[in-house]
């Protein structure tokens, strides 16, 4: 017997997971007071704690990952002498809650398992060893209190002031110190956003865990875990309907922060929710790449078909994208987009020449907004690419952008998404449409931190073939597209000078090739 409790309590202390799964116990809102058996997802958060010192996590709602801070904080504390873990939390109630659920867990260990307590409160655990889990409500004072072995960062995203909080701490926990940080999305631009995006780019010192609705097996059925689903259908709980059910019940938007754990804007998105939810769902996983993936094609050319292309241009040095997107004239089909940032308007040119010629000879809508005029220039005088769009009742090729013509742009575009009349198959797409929003000014833009070229290349596109179903100039053709005529005139002679702003470095620049 003896060696038996001396051989559980080794195996206890030597991994975190076995000791959580055989002797913690939680309290379930259907099931009751269960033992934490541990599921898949949750096995592979603990394992990542013990293997890095820096852990963010990215978790969608009620993943029951605050019941596993607080365990691993049992843990942490019962087999450790003289560590102090502190939980931060968003509030008191927050913060008061966290502990309770340590002091559970604590009170239902075997008496041989667990270290004897020796002060107990509203927010302090002592222990016999000289251990103690300090739980906190979040202030801009707390980080002066915050010295540990371990920082617990709960809902990271909801604190207020976390980065001043976190500025106090670092000091204190990186010279030897660990620290947890987790939560559900809340937009965009705060501290938390800020560490995550930057630990998935390698900038800090955090490893990233990800985790979504789906890896949790209450809320989508997986192999392994009939005990479960037994469990819960005796309880009244399908499993199978939880999905459809969830989000009939919140706005799209919601769940796509709190269970997709998507990254959103902070403004109301320029789509409607039940759109954006259409959007999400159509989009194709199949299609061919080009040019090292800066191009996704979706449908290759028809010779029976006309198109058009919009383009949005940026200097390709890195800052904005270079974007363009092909629209199926007959069908408003997405059939393939360009991406790149790195890419000189030279290249842009001369791969806008290739692919529109590809497909069917395309009406081509550029923008020529400052460096646009660059990119016209190279099209017609280099490429002389004849196809170009020309403002009515002008010798001007291409778009010129306002505010006022942007906006009936953009209104255009929305009422053809809604309508159905266009139908986008990317994914780069859609993402972008998630986070292009209306300002508190309502002004519409990309949220901080997002991008809209290929918005941008999508309205261009969209206008131009609403101003050809207009003008009725979409013509139905069996002749192969090199022998199609042009659909504007052919006659253009034109000479584009270099616009204003642009210094002798970034002209330099658009003359270089560089290779991706």
């Amino acid at each position: 017997m003896k060696q038996t409790v001396l051989d559980e309590f080794v195996k206890s202390r030597d991994d975190a997971n076995y000791f959580i799964s055989h002797y913690i116990k939680v309290t379930h809102p259907v099931r009751g007071l269960v033992p934490f058996k541990l599921y898949n997802f949750q096995e592979q958060i603990i394992s990542d704690l013990e293997s890095h010192r820096f852990t963010i996590l990215r978790k969608f709602r009620q993943a029951g990952c605050t019941t596993i801070a607080g365990a691993y904080s049992l843990h942490f504390t019962n087999f450790n002498k003289h560590k102090t873990v502190v939980i931060l939390s968003k509030g008191d109630t927050e913060s008061t809650e966290v502990l309770d659920r340590i002091k559970i867990m604590h009170d239902e260990l075997p008496s041989w398992l667990k270290q004897p307590i020796t002060e107990s409160n509203k927010h302090t655990l002592k222990f016999k060893n000289g251990s103690v889990i300090k739980s906190r409500p979040s202030g801009k004072q707390s980080g002066r209190s915050l010295a540990g072995s371990l920082l617990i960062i709960d809902e990271a995203a909801f604190i207020e002031s976390i980065d001043t909080i976190w500025a106090a701490v670092y000091p204190i926990i990186s010279t030897g110190g660990r620290a947890f940080v987790l939560s559900t999305v809340n937009g965009m631009g705060n501290w938390y956003h800020k560490i995550y995006d930057e630990a998935k780019k390698h900038e800090n010192a955090f490893h990233v865990i990800d985790i979504k609705w789906r890896d949790h097996p209450e809320y989508r059925r997986q192999e392994g875990y009939d005990y479960l689903y037994k469990e819960l259908e005796e309880k009244g709980v399908d499993v199978d309907s939880w999905e459809k059910t969830t989000k009939a019940n919140m706005p799209f938007k919601q769940w796509l922060q709190e269970y997709e754990c998507e990254f959103l804007g902070t403004g109301d998105t320029y789509l409607e929710g039940s759109i954006l939810k259409r959007l999400v769902e159509e989009v194709t996983p199949d299609y061919e790449i080009k040019y090292n993936n800066r191009m996704r094609v979706f449908k290759q050319p028809d010779s029976n078909r006309q198109y058009v292309m919009g383009v949005d241009t940026s200097l390709g040095r890195e800052r904005d994208y270079s974007a363009f997107q092909i629209l199926d004239c007959y069908s408003g089909e997405q059939v393939a987009e360009f991406y790149s940032n790195r890419t000189p308007i030279n290249e842009f040119a001369e791969i806008i020449d290739r692919e529109a010629t590809l497909y069917g000879t395309a009406l081509v809508m550029p923008e020529r907004n400052t460096i646009g005029e660059n990119l016209i220039d190279w099209l017609f005088n280099v490429y002389e690419y004849e196809n170009l769009w020309m403002e009515e009742g002008t010798d001007r090729i291409g778009y010129l952008t306002t505010a006022k013509n942007k906006e009936f742009m953009l209104a255009k575009m929305e009422e053809f998404i809604r309508k159905q009349v266009i139908k986008i198959n990317s994914k780069r797409t859609v993402e972008e449409l998630l986070t292009f929003i209306i300002d508190s000014g309502n002004k519409i833009k990309a949220d901080r931190g997002k991008h809209d070229d290929l918005i941008m290349g999508l309205a261009l596109a969209t206008f131009a073939l609403h101003t050809l179903s207009e003008n009725d100039l979409l013509e139905y053709s069996q002749i192969p597209h090199k022998e199609q005529r042009p659909l504007l005139p052919d006659t253009w002679k034109r000479t584009i000078a270099t616009p204003g702003g642009i210094t002798e470095e970034d002209m330099r620049w658009l003359l270089t090739k560089t290779p991706d």
